[in-house]
């Protein structure tokens, strides 16, 4: 069976006052954060550190694209903080994937980064330099093959691609799916993004909250909105696979 969808709330924030904040704001409503690369640079390990002795399980998101030897020892030092899950860019190669698996150990798992949730065809045409037009669910389906090569535990991608991975690669490949909104929300600078209910019924296996539960009048209310919507699709739906 697919494990039950986890929620997890980004700390989009510029420094540590502000992440203990919404923590605090959250309290035992989340118990999933990820750490990004603007928190992570302001901050350092120490946030990592200071949020693991509340018990919470961290998503570091840094999106690592560098030679394998270097993936390999920034794999080793998140997964020595105790982060459960880390991000690199699939389009690093299968090696540099495999050397982050190497790196990171059982206790971290590796996530693929296929196509950020802030382009759509056109946008990752023009980055890869391509004349012909890129369908994005053929592009995630081409670096999630990287991805699974390389022993990751899951990818990222956008919840319109979810399924199409979940056909693809069943249990072997854990989807993690960003840019989550509510049906009645803004999507801000997203391209490519979906409702809890659609992911979840979609075969998500992560969601990561940001701005619809960060900037919320009342967090907390938000995010007991967010695992409502989680039961009941689960609830509704057949999550069968892995």
């Amino acid at each position: 069976m697919i494990g039950l969808a986890t929620p997890i709330v980004a700390l989009d924030v510029p420094g540590t006052p502000e992440a203990i904040a919404l923590a605090d704001r959250l309290g035992d409503g989340c118990d999933y954060y990820k750490v990004g690369s603007e928190l992570f640079t302001s901050a350092g390990p120490e946030i990592v550190r200071e949020l693991r002795d509340r018990g919470v399980e961290i998503f570091l998101d840094l999106k690592l694209h560098d030679i394998p030897n270097t993936v390999r020892g920034a794999a080793r030092a998140a997964a020595r903080l105790g982060v459960k899950l880390l991000t690199v860019h699939a389009s690093g190669g299968t090696e540099m994937i495999r050397a982050a698996v190497d790196g990171a150990g059982p206790s971290c798992g590796i996530l693929a980064v296929t196509i950020l949730t802030s382009l759509d065809g056109n946008g990752v045409s023009r980055a890869w330099g391509r004349s012909d037009a890129v369908t994005v669910e053929a592009e995630v389906l081409r670096l999630a093959e990287l991805a699974a090569e390389g022993g990751a535990h899951g990818v990222v991608c956008g919840g319109a691609e979810v399924s199409a991975v979940r056909e693809r690669f069943g249990a072997q490949l854990a989807p993690l799916v960003p840019g989550i909104r509510f049906a009645d929300g803004a999507v801000h600078d997203q391209r490519r993004v979906v409702t809890p209910e659609s992911a979840v019924l979609a075969g998500a296996r992560y969601l990561v909250l940001g701005r619809a539960v960060t900037e919320d009048a009342d967090p907390a209310s938000a995010m007991a909105r967010v695992r409502a919507a989680i039961r009941s699709a689960e609830e509704g739906g057949d999550r069968s696979g892995a």
